[in-house]
């Protein structure tokens, strides 16, 4: 074969859907690269708006402060409204998740069973935020090319989690997720989030990601406002005795 059959070949190979060399992608290297984009500051603080909508007139909006170090340290407390200020959740290294309520005063460690529920009352399950880079819980799988983002299948690890599969939409360019869909154990979609990024700084941050539940026809939104990077947040801000203060 000369030199220009081996060319007209190569080409060919590149315009095949579900050969081509741009296809030809290893999901783990996608998902970690994914990973590196949202865990990549040192540390984040941000305010959050969160808006539950059911389409009803009991509609919710709270607001919250967010801290998180590193890939595993993060720290959720709500500020409004006055009934639920002071509810908040620190997740820590080990897939280790507490939830403090200032009426019972005392931390709550939130069970493996418990992360599949509702994430103080929106459409986000406890396990749907990343704590945890998402190549440390789940198997990836490239499915394809479509648009301008690679599709990966994602299996849980874990044989407690509430999905059987995820499939995510990553950014071809950037490498951050545009789109997650979320199956339950009989293999049905039961969520899909959306997410709308930004380059703040150095970083891609979420600046809004939409949750909506197929089978309740409600929906979450999270705006993420006033986001400050690298501060040096310290390691005893993200302990159980100092996230209840």
């Amino acid at each position: 074969m000369n030199k220009y059959s081996i060319r007209s070949l190569l080409l060919l190979l590149i315009f095949i859907p579900g050969i081509t060399i741009i296809q030809a992608q290893d999901g783990s290297d996608l998902l970690e690269k994914m990973d590196q984009v949202i865990f990549a500051p040192k540390d984040k603080q941000a305010q959050v708006k969160i808006n539950v909508s059911s389409g009803k007139k009991d509609d919710k909006i709270r607001e919250a402060i967010l801290m998180q170090k590193g890939a595993d340290k993060k720290i959720y407390r709500y500020t409004i409204p006055e009934s639920q200020a002071g509810v908040a959740t620190l997740s820590l290294p080990g897939d280790i998740m507490w939830l403090y309520m200032p009426a019972f005063e005392k931390p709550k460690k939130i069970s493996l069973l418990a992360k599949s529920q509702a994430f103080t009352g929106t459409d986000f399950a406890y396990e749907d935020i990343p704590v945890q880079p998402y190549s440390d819980r789940y198997t990836p799988e490239f499915l394809k090319v479509e648009g301008n983002t690679y599709l990966l299948k994602l299996v849980p690890l874990d044989n407690k989690s509430n999905y059987s599969r995820l499939i995510v939409a990553i950014d071809q360019q950037n490498h951050y997720p545009v789109r997650i869909e979320y199956f339950d154990k009989k293999g049905g979609k039961h969520k899909e989030a959306t997410y709308k990024y930004v380059k703040t700084g150095n970083y891609w941050n979420p600046e809004e990601v939409t949750m909506t539940d197929l089978k309740k026809n409600s929906q979450t939104s999270i705006i993420m406002t006033d986001v400050k990077f690298d501060q040096g947040l310290p390691d005893d801000l993200f302990t159980v005795e100092n996230f209840m203060r």
